[in-house]
């Protein structure tokens, strides 16, 4: 939706930019919102004004993950510690390099809600692509919001909340602190102890290994994303949901047999509380006059 250009006394902001407080007043104009009119409402019923539709993209080639040979041979699942070795095959380089392209465009989507004089971005979107040249792109998409305060945060907050969301949890004294990820990787050997559970003739039965897989990088995911959390503060996390993908991959070192490598994807929103002891609990009430005439 876009706003009509209103005179400078109406459409002047609160004195104060993210950060440090001394910035100039919001900038007269249209702007823009991916926000619905529900979610428009509720942001503004919250103290905050959208300031315009910010986004931000980085393109990586993924051509190393890092791992060689057969490292499901000696997978972490079943017990086994993982060489240390820095010559030893793991997922290490392909789990930062995910970390990094996602932090990259939520950094250039945040820097666009700082030229906005925004305190934060709401209803963010990411998105991860294949690019047609090749490689993946990472995509961040949100709308930028400014407090109708006097109190800036340090710096612009994100989350995937959406409007209504985002409302209703300043209402209930919490704010975002921003987008965290929680992101793990993790690989079996698909041996004989897997593969004769694997089979039709083998019955209706658990196969323990893939279970352990599956735990491990779900519980490495989860590890991570409170690691992440912490790190800004956050007091707890929002979760918005989590991807698991299994893929097979062949493993010549030891004949005909694959490997199963486990990615696990947690996104949300890391979440902190703030004073309200001077605020009232819950709307105020309204005041009701009746209209009929007395007698």
């Amino acid at each position: 939706m876009t706003q009509e250009p209103r005179s400078p006394a109406r459409n002047a902001g609160p004195a104060g930019t993210p950060g440090d407080g001394s910035g100039p007043p919001r900038p007269d104009g249209t702007w823009n919102s991916g926000l619905s009119a529900e979610e428009f409402a509720a942001v503004k019923g919250a103290g905050f004004d959208p300031v315009g539709q910010v986004l931000g993209t980085a393109v990586f080639t993924i051509g190393y993950t890092g791992v060689w040979g057969c490292p499901g041979s000696w997978s972490a699942t079943d017990g086994a510690s993982v060489p240390s070795s820095p010559w030893s095959s793991s997922f290490a380089p392909l789990v930062r390099t995910m970390y990094a392209a996602r932090g990259l465009a939520l950094s250039r989507a945040v820097a666009e809600c700082g030229a906005l004089a925004g305190d934060g971005i709401v209803a963010v979107e990411l998105r991860v692509a294949e690019f047609p040249a090749g490689g993946l792109e990472f995509t961040v998409r949100g709308t930028a919001v400014r407090a109708r305060s006097r109190i800036r945060p340090r710096r612009p907050f994100t989350s995937h909340l959406s409007g209504q969301d985002f409302a209703r949890l300043v209402h209930g004294g919490w704010i975002p602190a921003g987008l965290v990820f929680g992101i793990a990787l993790a690989t079996r050997h698909d041996d004989w102890r897997t593969s004769r559970r694997a089979v039709w003739t083998a019955g209706n039965q658990e196969v323990d290994g893939y279970t352990r897989l599956i735990g491990h990088v779900r519980h490495e995911a989860r590890t991570r994303l409170a690691l992440e959390a912490a790190k800004q503060g956050g007091d707890g996390v929002v979760v918005n949901g989590m991807e698991l993908d299994v893929r097979e991959r062949e493993c010549t070192t030891y004949g005909n047999t694959r490997d199963l490598d486990a990615e696990a994807v947690i996104v949300g929103t890391s979440v902190a509380r703030f004073d309200r002891s001077r605020r009232p609990d819950g709307p105020q009430p309204l005041t009701i006059m009746r209209l009929e005439r007395e007698h």
